[in-house]
């Protein structure tokens, strides 16, 4: 009876466990349900915005929103032609990471240093011993190193020639950049810009020279706003990005200058710099009708990308620098007197030396030629003859014709801090001084004013470097030819010019060195003393000497005016005026030949050069080959990173192309090359050469197929 008891409570206990095991999963199955529905009304309040009594839009609004700046892209200067003087663009920096920086560093480290120094000295101009030198620094703990200015202000075809050395450790950092694809080119002219970089990491460039200064507002454009949001890691979130305001870019200034005309000029006057050193040099080809500058340089200057050089050389010297110009003013005191009426060319006077008021002026002879005619005076270059001609002419006369010819006032040139020069009168002497050149102070740009009258038929014109300038909306401002005060007459204009023809052909004259055969060339020379803190500077050497010239004479097209300013020409070689003809004669040639596109010893016919970078090497020397230049190759890859002429500009068939390859950089060899050649060599490379004698390339210090690298190399001329 009680063991049936015993089995029935048994029973009972495993029903009561299955009760509470069927209510147990219908509370889990309740709750689970339960969860769920609270999960979606909690996901559909966030959708709507709404969470814990909080707008979640707004405050996801406040948290992530961010405003970005919008960079307006700094506007080009340009050629007469349209092509890129000044544009905007990145630089580039290589370092080396050497040992990692902290802990968990997964930057990868320079491995083998030997091999990096060697890759590295193909594309920098620095020696792969000072590479490595660098490489293994004398702190242990250093772990990251730069080349120093040889290895920043890297082009993007140098930084790209270095990638493809697969080099480990080797990185850049980028820099927003003004670029000036042409090195030295008008450097004082163009200008350059700083970059500035405010707290937030803006970078902006502003113009601190030349026209990048003058034309800092139009270039610079209005940069925009864009406001977008981001997520806790800075991420933009997709959809959200608006534009506030757009950027409007910089304009464009179109100047007058003529890249062909330019480089070279540039290559000319470093071919006299490196030869003579003179203290200052600067050389102007002007269009005598238009006033248009084709092209300007002066020596010393700088490369604006870089800024070498710019410590000697802060100061433009077509319009900030002043000096006394010596016997080329002759020229306007010769068409005072005859446009006044006070020549008397064949009156009689007594060279050599003359007293004014007690003081004695001097001509550059001081023994003089005895007796001569007045009208010897212009030829020769007597400083006694103007004096006579000056007094015939009475000194308030000749000042009125000196303010007419605007000494003493600024042209108005867009350039900054432009001279207006000065005038010293106060004493007689001073003002029969003014007649041949000195105890007057102008600047280059006023004699260029002043001579265009001699030139242009008695009117002078303005003259210009810039043509135009257009807004990125397409805004254009002209600065066209503009006529200014007709200060002599057309007959007397043409007296003058017949005067500066004797200077050239006539026995007694100072000019024969700037003779060309063929051509109707007339000039006026300059020889000036040079004032120092006491008085004129004595000694053979301490001079400014300089030539005026109008090209053709009878009706003048060019304009040309160049100073050299204490050259050291070792004595008994050659004359001043011969240096200077060495940049007269090839320039004046090279423009006419441009002009009249006709083959003489000038040239032959223009091609333009299309941009090459990136084409495969023998694609482009067959075609420039086909097309009649000659071509050079530096280094020993397969496709062109730079080339000079630069990407469309018109270059002389027959003349020579020089191609950078993507390889190691090789010296090609240079027999037989003109100076001008061997200067665009150095422009592309770098490197510093020293020219030494005349004529034609003979030998080179760096043998042809050599690794190019920091060193100077030397090339030697002789002539055929």
């Amino acid at each position: 009876m009680s063991k049936r008891k015993g089995r029935m409570s048994e029973k009972q206990m495993l029903e009561h466990l299955r009760r509470n095991r069927q209510w147990f999963g219908f509370i889990l199955l309740s709750l689970t349900v339960l969860a769920l529905v609270l999960i979606g009304v909690k996901y559909a309040l966030i959708i709507h915005g709404q969470a814990d009594e909080h707008n979640l839009t707004k405050s996801r609004l406040s948290q992530v929103t961010r405003t970005k700046t919008v960079v307006a892209k700094r506007g080009e200067i340009v050629d007469v032609d349209g092509n890129a003087i000044a544009s905007t663009g990145n630089t580039y920096t290589v370092y080396a990471i050497i040992k990692h920086q902290y802990k968990g560093d997964t930057s990868k480290i320079v491995k083998d240093k030997a091999k990096t120094a060697k890759l590295l000295a193909n594309h920098l101009p620095v020696s792969e011993a000072e590479i490595l030198k660098r490489l293994n620094p004398a702190n242990g703990h250093t772990t990251q190193v730069e080349f120093g200015g040889e290895g920043s202000g890297l082009s993007l075809a140098t930084k790209q020639a270095i990638e493809k050395e697969n080099l480990a450790g080797i990185h850049f950092t980028t820099t927003p950049a003004r670029l000036y694809p042409n090195g030295i080119f008008a450097s004082h002219e163009i200008g350059r810009t700083t970059a500035t970089t405010s707290k937030n990491g803006l970078t902006t460039l502003a113009g601190t020279m030349g026209l990048e200064k003058s034309f800092n507002k139009l270039l610079t454009g209005t940069n925009g706003e864009k406001r977008m949001q981001t997520d806790r890691f800075g991420y933009t979130v997709a959809g959200t990005a608006k534009t506030l305001k757009k950027a409007q870019n910089g304009g464009t200034v179109y100047t007058t200058i003529n890249s062909n005309l330019q480089n070279y000029l540039e290559s000319l006057m470093t071919s006299v710099q490196e030869k003579y050193s003179p203290t200052a040099m600067t050389a102007t080809l002007m269009n005598a009708k238009t006033g248009a500058i084709l092209a300007t340089s002066q020596r010393p200057t700088y490369e604006p990308t870089t800024g070498s050089g710019l410590a000697n050389a802060w100061r433009s010297m077509l319009v900030q620098d002043v000096y006394e110009p010596g016997s080329v003013m002759k020229i306007m005191t010769l068409a005072a007197a005859i446009n006044s009426g006070n020549y008397h060319p064949n009156e009689y006077y007594k060279s050599g030396q003359i007293k004014v008021d007690g003081a004695t002026l001097s001509d550059w002879n001081k023994a003089g030629w005895g007796m001569i005619p007045l009208s010897q005076a212009f030829t020769r270059s007597s400083n006694v003859g103007m004096v006579k001609i000056e007094q015939a002419m009475g000194a308030k006369t000749w000042l009125s014709y000196l303010k007419k010819f605007g000494f003493g006032s600024k042209t108005g040139m867009p350039l900054p801090s432009e001279s207006a020069g000065s005038i010293a009168y106060s004493s007689t002497p001073d003002q029969a001084s003014t007649a041949f050149g000195q105890a007057i102070n102008v600047t280059v740009v006023q004699m260029l004013r002043a001579m265009s009258a001699v030139a242009d038929g008695g009117q002078m014109v303005e003259p210009r470097i810039v043509s135009k300038t257009e807004t990125a909306s397409g805004k254009v401002t002209k600065y066209g030819t503009k006529k200014l005060a007709k200060v002599i007459s057309a007959d007397t204009a043409a007296q003058v010019r017949e005067a500066m023809v004797k200077v050239v052909k006539d026995e007694n004259g100072t000019g024969g060195s700037y003779a060309i055969k063929g051509m109707d060339v007339g000039v006026k020379t300059g020889t000036a003393q040079i004032s120092g803190a006491h008085g004129y500077l004595a000694g053979s050497q301490n001079y400014l000497h300089s030539v005026a010239a109008m090209v053709p004479s009878k009706n003048p097209k060019y304009l040309v005016y160049i100073t050299l300013k204490q050259p050291k020409i070792p004595a008994g070689t050659v004359s001043a005026n011969d240096v200077i003809a060495t940049i007269f004669k090839p320039l004046i040639k090279r423009a006419i030949a441009l002009e009249s596109n006709s083959g003489s010893e000038a040239g032959s016919a223009m091609t333009k050069i299309g941009n090459l970078d990136g084409q495969k090497l023998t694609t482009v020397r067959s075609d420039l080959q086909k097309q009649g230049f000659q071509v050079a190759v530096i280094g020993t890859g397969n496709e062109v990173v730079q080339q000079l002429p630069v990407a469309n500009q018109e270059a002389m068939n027959g003349s020579r192309v020089i191609l950078m390859t993507n390889g190691a950089m090789t010296m090609p060899s240079v027999s037989g090359w003109g100076k001008s050649d061997v200067l665009k060599l150095a422009q592309i490379t770098g490197v510093k050469f020293k020219l030494k004698g005349e004529g034609y390339a003979s030998a080179q210090s760096l043998k042809a197929g050599s690794l190019i690298t920091g060193d100077t190399v030397t090339v030697t001329f002789t002539s055929k």
